[in-house]
This record gives structure tokens, C-alpha cells and sequence, in this order.
């Protein structure tokens, strides 16, 4: 192992996210590791040229398949986010579209409209005030640096990670978000994923490996957990165990860029609080839908195509109707998607 090079890369990866944040930083050392410093211009294939990401910013994503921009979205947004949750909690909106989901270890005859019954919403792109977030200037002013002047919104969520209930269903396995897509090519995808208040490990931060965007997609399964599994909470089955890893904490208002194929994941909350992001998954309007069939997706297509017949009383539907119906163009014009 060439810990001088390993060595280098946590440096950078520490200069990136300097302060405090990066002291509270826990990685562990891997044989395959690399510098920025080695790229050339011409080398860039994960960012566009739009003179918003300093060279240094793009050399980081391009290295490492995530970018922390620090306190981009104000607290008066973050906190009228936080007021609609609320409201939805209450069952005071109920936005067409809107999937509501609780932990696993919640049964439905203890359920009661509250926001300690509700552990994620997703799918808010009726909802005005929480799509205000895919909208937000700040926001789409990087998203184009990774997506190109046409941007897609094309998933959309707010996360409320309850206190672990000590069966471990709080964290989230390690997975790479293009299972869940039904759109290529990936290179013009990327999730802004903003911290709603302070994240550190206790409460169940991010987690990443670095550099895992160049590399396939892997296939996906449910973890055999014996606490219990959340739907949709597929995880790799394969992958390096020597990568590097590094916990994200965020203070309120930060935000993180990244790569569909980056492998992250989320520790349990053992804070006794609730722990709330909010996220967008952006596509290029370029991008063009693919066929499942025969593929490691092909399983979790068809479990996404059942929960939302199940939700909207149909019968059938399809997946490009599925992603269809979630799409809204936010930026420039809607082309494929």
C-alpha cells in the first residue's frame, strides 16, 4: 500500500472540507487512491465548463464523485421547509403525487399523523413549497456545472431520520443511486443533497466512498438485517471494504453535489432528535430512458411499478410513465425526459 499516496488524498479531501468539519472527518486509508493534481483540461468528463466551479472544484468532483458548497441555502428557506413538512405531517396539505413513508419498525396500528410517525417524504413536485428547493437560484447555479442549461427535476425528497429504535432500521446500506434511474447516460445526472440542521455521525450522516463514481454499476439487493429492512432500501452486495470512506457532517444549509454511481450510505441515528435533509436528483434534459429488461435494475423496476400502482389505484403503468409524471423541467427546456 502506498500510504504517501493515501496519505495526499485524505489531505485534499481534508483541505476540501476545512474547519471544523473537516477535523470531525473519519476515513480509512485505501491502496487506490489518487491526486487532482495529475488532470489536464481536457481530462474532464463529470463537470461542464460554465466558470462556477474553480479548477481546484472540479479536480476535486472529477477525483472523488462529491463537492460540499458550505451554507448555500439560507435558513429562512430551510426553515419554511421545515414549516410544510410540518403541515404534511399534520395531514393539513396532502399534495397529489406525495409518497409518505414511515420506519419499519412503526406498525400501522400505531400510526398517527405526526412527524414522529414520518420518516421521508419524496415525490413533492406538486407540492409548491417544498419544490421550491429544485427551483432555488443558488441551488440550480451548480447543478448546471454537472447537468448542462436544460435541468430536469427528476426525484425529489426530505428525509426525517428518526431516532434509532435500536433494531438498527435507521441507516441506510451503501448503494449507488443510478439503480433507482430508469435515464442515462449517468455522467449527466447529480443529487444536491442540503443538510437542514447540524449532521455529524451520532445522527446519522452521510457516507462516502471516494472515487467509486468511475467505476459500474453494482447490483443492488435488500440487506438480510435483522432489524428489518425500509422499502426501497436496496444495498450493493459486492464492493471493496478497503475504500476509503468519509463521514459527512454538515452544519444547517450546506449542501453536497453528487454522482449517481458515488457508493454512500447512512449510519443509524442515535441522537434522541430527528435528523432532516432535503434533495433533488437532477438529470440533463438530454438524457434518454433505457430498456431494465435483463438488467441487475430489473428487479427494483418492477417492485417501483407495483408500489405505485398501489399508491394511485391503478392497474399498470410503466416505468417512463413513473419517471415521466415525477420529471419537471426547471431550467431551459424539457427535451427527452
Amino acid at each position: 500500500m502506498d500510504q504517501n499516496h493515501t496519505s495526499s488524498r485524505l489531505r485534499i479531501l481534508l483541505r476540501h472540507l476545512d474547519g471544523c468539519l473537516a477535523r470531525a472527518i473519519i476515513a480509512h486509508p485505501t491502496a487506490r487512491t489518487g491526486s487532482p493534481a495529475s488532470f489536464q483540461p481536457q481530462q474532464f468528463q463529470y463537470t461542464r465548463e460554465n466558470n462556477v466551479l474553480s479548477l481546484e472544484q472540479r479536480k476535486f468532483y472529477e477525483e472523488n464523485g462529491f463537492l460540499v458548497i458550505k451554507n448555500l441555502v439560507s435558513d429562512a428557506d430551510i426553515q419554511r421547509f421545515r414549516n410544510e413538512f410540518d403541515r404534511i405531517c399534520r395531514e393539513e396539505v396532502k399534495p397529489f403525487g406525495l409518497s409518505v413513508m414511515r420506519d419499519v419498525t412503526i406498525p400501522k396500528s400505531e400510526y398517527v399523523p405526526s412527524e414522529k410517525m414520518i420518516s421521508k417524504v419524496q415525490d413533492f413536485q406538486e407540492d409548491e413549497e417544498l419544490f421550491r428547493y429544485c427551483t432555488l437560484p443558488e441551488i440550480l447555479k451548480y447543478v448546471e456545472c454537472f447537468t448542462g442549461p436544460n435541468i430536469m427535476a427528476m426525484h425529489t425528497m426530505l428525509i426525517n431520520k428518526p431516532p434509532d429504535s435500536g433494531k438498527k432500521t435507521s441507516r441506510h446500506p451503501l448503494h449507488q443511486d443510478l439503480h433507482y434511474f430508469l435515464f442515462r447516460p449517468s455522467n449527466s445526472i447529480v443529487c444536491a443533497w442540503t443538510a437542514m440542521e447540524h449532521i455529524d455521525r451520532n445522527n446519522g450522516c452521510l457516507v462516502v466512498l471516494p472515487g467509486t463514481h468511475k467505476g459500474p454499476l453494482k447490483p443492488h439487493d435488500y440487506p438480510q438485517w435483522e432489524g428489518g429492512v425500509n422499502i426501497m432500501f436496496y444495498g450493493i452486495q459486492d464492493y471493496d471494504k478497503n475504500n476509503a470512506r468519509v463521514h459527512l457532517v454538515m452544519e444547517k444549509g450546506d449542501t453536497v453535489f453528487f454522482h449517481p454511481l458515488l457508493i454512500h450510505g447512512s449510519g443509524r441515528n442515535k441522537s434522541q432528535g430527528f435528523q432532516k435533509t432535503i434533495s433533488c436528483h437532477f438529470a440533463d434534459a438530454n438524457c434518454h430512458y433505457i430498456d431494465l429488461k435483463g438488467t441487475n435494475q430489473e428487479n427494483v423496476g418492477k417492485e417501483m411499478e407495483e408500489v405505485f400502482c398501489k399508491i394511485y389505484g391503478q392497474k399498470t403503468t410503466s416505468l417512463k410513465d413513473i419517471w415521466t409524471f415525477r420529471g419537471r423541467v426547471v431550467k431551459g427546456k424539457r427535451i427527452n425526459l
